[in-house]
């Protein structure tokens, strides 16, 4: 079987019928984008679950129509996520419901384990009624501290260790476990830092910007010189619904992110000079783990489902800023 950017032949082949699509975490940041995404779209009739812990209702769709249903669910409670399921009979699932985030998941590590069940059951449920492939949401965490850059999905070691990484890594495994014993097939989102406009205030970008406009001392762990890449929601999503509308990617890995990398302190340089803040950094004692050094994807499968250019950080910052209620 081929597979990268190759095309699969499968009974995914035919996208010529209305399809219906699961996305789970659809209230959330990169969830509700994905969603936007679709409702765009004549043939598709989505169904948005979301549990709220972290995820909105503000962040559903503004455009009301019979295309978009949301159903307030824990896909971790087996029994309200299988009403779901076999009610709909899904043709594909995004699963995006986790608990995100780096310093959220080391304060809640039990919570990042019930990503499992919640996972389990959507794998269980989609193998018993006729789900096509499911989209899942991984993250760099997997590849812990960097030994090759940039990361790329077929070559560099995973030696993740945070919870929240080793919670990603299995998932991988039991998506893999899954296709070779039943032929459930899927995709393998690697999420890089993405931000935009909708994203969780506790996120360094975000965190950045809130301090800017509050005038308030912009506080970076350690010395600042730790390296990120940063990549604009409408990238992240042009990408992955590419994967989706093309059947790209089956039974494949793809890193979605930016490849340019960029120190903490030029971040919070730029954005307080982008809200024309007087705000100063503070500099705070490094995080004890979590923290990595370094952190580059290895962006040639993205780029050509992208088919285009990434956007420009300041650019992407600036719409993000702009995006911003006022008082």
């Amino acid at each position: 079987m081929e597979t990268g950017r190759q095309r699969i032949h499968s009974k995914e082949d035919s996208m010529s019928e209305k399809q219906t699509i699961l996305i789970t975490g659809g209230a959330g940041f990169v969830g509700s984008w994905l969603v936007d995404k679709f409702i765009s779209k004549n043939d598709v009739s989505i169904v948005i679950v979301d549990d709220l812990s972290t995820g909105s209702t503000n962040n559903l769709p503004q455009v009301h129509n019979d295309r978009w249903t949301f159903i307030k669910c824990d896909i971790n409670n087996y029994r309200e996520i299988s009403a779901v399921m076999l009610a709909f009979r899904f043709d594909y699932v995004f699963h995006y419901a986790a608990v995100v985030g780096v310093q959220r998941t080391l304060d809640n590590p039990s919570a990042v384990l019930k990503d499992i069940e919640g996972l389990k059951n959507i794998l269980d449920l989609s193998k018993n009624t006729g789900v096509k492939r499911i989209f899942y949401s991984s993250s760099s965490e997997v590849y812990g501290e960097p030994v090759e850059m940039p990361q790329n999905e077929k070559t560099t070691p995973l030696n993740s260790r945070l919870p929240y990484a080793v919670v990603k890594n299995l998932g991988e495994v039991m998506l893999r476990t899954y296709q070779s014993e039943y032929g459930l097939n899927y995709t393998i989102f690697r999420l890089f830092n993405t931000y935009g406009p909708r994203q969780s205030p506790d996120f360094v970008i975000s965190k950045f910007i809130s301090k800017a406009l509050a005038g308030e001392a912009v506080t970076i762990y350690g010395d600042g010189n730790q390296t990120r890449t940063f990549c604009f929601i409408e990238d992240h999503i042009l990408a992955t619904f590419s994967a989706y509308e093309g059947n790209q990617f089956i039974n494949d890995v793809v890193n979605i992110g930016n490849d340019v990398q960029i120190n903490v302190v030029e971040l919070a340089e730029i954005i307080i000079r982008q809200t024309n803040s007087n705000s100063k950094i503070k500099y705070l004692p490094a995080l004890p783990d979590g923290d990595m050094q370094r952190r580059q994807p290895d962006v040639t499968n993205m780029i050509g489902l992208m088919n285009r250019s990434f956007t420009p950080l300041e650019k992407g910052l600036e719409k993000t800023i702009l995006s911003l209620p006022r008082n």
